[in-house]
């Protein structure tokens, strides 16, 4: 019953954004569409080709600040995690807690800080402003060292023995043992990346995200209503899709690390 409550919205949206207007605003709502159409579809073509940015340029934006965002996150996290975790360095046990400690910090009290440590780097209408705060996202580096604590040294010293250089340890043999932990930072931060709005940190109209023209097509009133269900469709399709081929390895991940 929880199952089939859940996935209730997803079963909205498809189906809204194949609703014409009379059935989208017909009461009491339905579910499902009964005269299926593509016009949501056309008339979204036809928005985007009145736009003064290209929709491409919307869509470039959105899929390079995601790849770069969710790599770099990645990286910084997982060679962080691998020193925490297998060396004792000064003041490691300060900084675990630290960590811990910053997750009970919603974005919205972080994001006065973030504005002012990005504008003194004068990294303001770029996208780095959305990139560098991912990549220092306290949320990745606690995931990839408590996988990471529990990754045998005896894996570690029998590489050295063989010769193995720092690098080749870390990629060969620590990060495909971690596999889960990294897949499920990939979603988590695909998922946050794919519909960032970046409106705090990005001014230029050729700089912003997917969701600002998203944000656009919505308020153009109620006619647009079943362009906007069409559109939400297409945003929402990526994330899902990623999310199905991994889900195994988040499942994986929550389990091995204590989180709910």
């Amino acid at each position: 019953m929880c199952g089939i409550l859940s996935i209730l919205p997803l079963l909205l949206i498809v189906n809204n954004a194949f609703k014409p207007l009379d059935e989208i605003f017909k009461f009491p709502p339905t579910i499902f569409v009964r005269n299926p159409t593509l016009n949501n579809f056309a008339d979204l073509g036809v928005v985007l080709g009145t736009s003064l940015v290209p929709f491409s340029r919307y869509l470039f934006n959105t899929v390079l600040v995601t790849i770069l965002g969710t790599f770099g996150h990645v990286l910084v996290a997982s060679m962080c995690g691998y020193v925490l975790a297998k060396y004792r360095i000064p003041g490691s046990v300060f900084i675990s807690s630290l960590i811990v400690y910053s997750l009970m910090f919603p974005g919205s009290v972080t994001a006065t800080p973030h504005y002012i440590i990005l504008n003194s780097l004068g990294l303001i209408d770029t996208y780095w402003s959305i990139i560098l705060p991912v990549m220092a996202g306290s949320l990745g580096l606690y995931l990839m060292r408590q996988f990471m604590v529990s990754v045998p040294m005896d894996y570690i010293e029998s590489a050295k023995l063989d010769g193995a250089s720092e690098s080749r340890i870390y990629w060969s043999i620590v990060m495909p043992l971690v596999k889960p932990a990294w897949v499920t930072l990939i979603i988590l931060d695909f998922q946050s990346l794919w519909s960032t709005y970046g409106a705090t940190t990005i001014y230029r109209e050729d700089y912003k995200m997917l969701s600002y023209a998203i944000n656009q097509i919505a308020t153009a009133g109620v006619a647009r209503t079943g362009t906007l269900h069409a559109v939400t469709l297409i945003m929402i399709s990526v994330p899902i899709a990623v999310f199905i081929f991994s889900q195994s390895n988040v499942m994986d991940t929550m389990a091995h690390s204590g989180m709910k």
